[in-house]
């Protein structure tokens, strides 16, 4: 039998909270900068989770491939993501009722929490056990 990927499998695991975290994103921005704060903080959780299953999509189809690819999609899909972080954010900062402090001030703590999420997943299994670089299913 073989098992998911350990990248869908955070995936899988993070889906369910996708949304409650966009509300009370959007709550705590209404709460502390009105609505317009809001929409900006759930907007900002919301391009949060879109990179995470990006980032786990594309990892997962490079693990399929070899440990190069691999490498490759982490160091170039690191400064994709961080650039795509940034044109969205400018790109808004357009619009009137966009806030990107409120963006800013959601991005960095959403990471973080999907990032120790992760940890928490991920922790106790060894290096070799998550991972089968370019095996084929039997």
């Amino acid at each position: 039998m073989r098992r998911a990927e350990p990248e869908r499998e955070l995936i899988r695991r993070v889906a369910p909270f996708l949304f409650p975290a966009m509300g009370i994103a959007f709550a705590l921005g209404v709460a502390l900068g009105g609505p317009n704060a809001g929409w900006s903080t759930a907007i900002a959780v919301a391009v949060v989770a879109v990179n995470f299953v990006g980032a786990g999509l594309s990892f997962a189809w490079a693990a399929a491939i070899s440990p190069m690819a691999l490498a490759a999609v982490g160091v170039v899909g690191f400064f994709v993501r961080m650039a795509t972080i940034l044109v969205l954010m400018i790109a808004l900062n357009r619009l009137d009722w966009f806030s990107p402090t409120a963006f800013a001030a959601a991005v960095v703590p959403a990471t973080a929490v999907l990032l120790m999420f992760e940890m928490k997943v991920l922790s106790g299994r060894m290096q070799i056990e998550m991972w089968s670089v370019g095996e084929t299913s039997r």
